[in-house]
């Protein structure tokens, strides 16, 4: 045998093992990509669905009249009451509202990333905060996940 044959031979094994290595990779690399991002959040019967606007009958004409219009100037939200302010939720995976201060208490709801809230209180031991949202629902969330907008 020629030394020319036995390093094509050689060459030629070297070339298929790493086509064969470097190709297992790669499709590793894309299953590994595809099964490691995060499904979609679930949603449930009992979680907080946001509650949508009526449209007024002629039996809520009156009301509608007593009541001011805040649609009319969205660019002015309506006054906070003392003490209160406005905030954004700057945690990624948004916060989970709860009925009272506490990790072992019920969960009613949910506060999505970047939505804003009106902060109404802070628990004696700064780690919870009470907060309205758009909706009007109130809750617990905890603190230091939130930042003041005004």
């Amino acid at each position: 045998m020629k030394w020319s044959s036995i390093t094509k031979f050689l060459l030629g094994s070297i070339l298929g093992i790493a086509i064969l290595v470097g190709g297992g990779l790669a499709i590793g690399y894309y299953f590994m990509t595809r099964l490691t991002q995060l499904p979609p959040k679930p949603m449930f019967a009992n979680d907080a669905q946001p509650k949508k606007a009526a449209s007024p009958s002629s039996s809520d004409s009156a009301n509608a009249a007593a009541e001011p219009d805040l649609a009319a100037d969205p660019a002015t939200p309506p006054p906070l009451e003392p003490g209160t302010y406005r905030a954004q939720v700057i945690y990624s995976g948004g916060l989970l509202l709860r009925d009272s201060p506490s990790v072992d208490s019920s969960q009613i709801g949910g506060v999505a990333y970047n939505q804003q809230v009106v902060v109404l209180e802070e628990s004696t031991d700064q780690s919870w905060q009470r907060v309205r949202l758009e909706s009007g629902e109130e809750g617990w969330v905890k603190a230091g996940n939130m930042e003041q907008v005004e």
